[in-house]
């Protein structure tokens, strides 16, 4: 009789980390439709309509056009949506469908779930804020003065919002809930975030308030690496948002140690 033997596979470090990453990025792949092109298009209409009839009519940075100013703002709302997005969607999904138990039997520890789910947010993230900057060239591209900047908030931001939709995906028991939090919190904070103005167009009163919204650091030091000018400190900002990033990539990956909401 034949014998076999199974030689044991030796351990590469990572390994699981890389195939639940791998897994997640697979799993907006299938529908790219509906989680690259259609969000890309959408900013490109938000672009074409508010750039096209705003244009020379609001105030911006000193020596910079409307539709340039425009562009960085619309990358990274669109950007923030979607890596909230994907992490909270795909939490939710394979807790209601049940397929969450086929990640938890294999002996994966939390921050490799956690991790994994963020990290192909932000891989989601960069590729529809990408698009939406790519199809901007088509009207007139804006500068980028400091890539490296623009490179670490985009990934700062992304983070966060894959954090925070991952701990939303956690909490949440139904779609509903997930849907309501987007609308009532995520899409009001990233419109009221100076997307579309500077807030030092606002009364004294809102520019403080604005100050309270996160999204505001986000978007602010994000266009600073397009023009080299922002409303606030840009130092600051990165510090804000390197903050409450790692806090929330932090947290989240706590909630998946302890299997919040997961384990019966």
């Amino acid at each position: 009789m034949t014998q076999y033997k199974i030689e044991p596979q030796p351990y590469r470090p990572g390994a699981s980390f890389l195939t639940l990453l791998e897994k997640e990025i697979l799993r907006f792949k299938k529908i790219a439709l509906q989680t690259i092109f259609a969000p890309v298009l959408m900013g490109v209409l938000y672009l074409t309509v508010f750039g096209q009839v705003l244009s020379g009519r609001m105030p911006t940075f000193d020596g910079v056009n409307y539709l340039h100013f425009l562009v960085p703002g619309l990358v990274m709302m669109t950007l923030l949506q979607n890596a909230f997005g994907n992490s909270s969607s795909s939490m939710l999904s394979s807790k209601i469908m049940g397929s969450l138990i086929f990640i938890q039997l294999p002996p994966f520890s939390g921050w490799e779930l956690s991790l994994a789910m963020i990290g192909a947010s932000v891989v989601r993230g960069l590729i529809v804020g990408g698009g939406v900057l790519l199809a901007s060239v088509f009207w007139s591209a804006p500068p980028m003065q400091h890539v490296l900047w623009i490179l670490i908030f985009a990934f700062m931001g992304a983070m966060l919002m894959g954090s925070l939709g991952l701990i939303a995906g956690l909490w949440a028991d139904k779609f509903d809930q997930i849907g309501a939090f987007q609308s009532f919190v995520i899409l009001p904070l990233t419109f009221l975030s100076g997307v579309f103005y500077s807030i030092h167009q606002l009364p004294p009163i809102f520019q403080t308030l604005s100050r309270f919204n996160p999204f505001f650091y986000i978007i602010d030091g994000f266009r600073y690496g397009f023009f080299s000018q922002s409303d606030f400190n840009p130092w600051v900002s990165l510090f804000i948002v390197s903050f409450f990033g790692i806090l929330s990539a932090g947290f989240a990956t706590y909630l998946m140690q302890i299997g919040y909401k997961i384990r019966k």
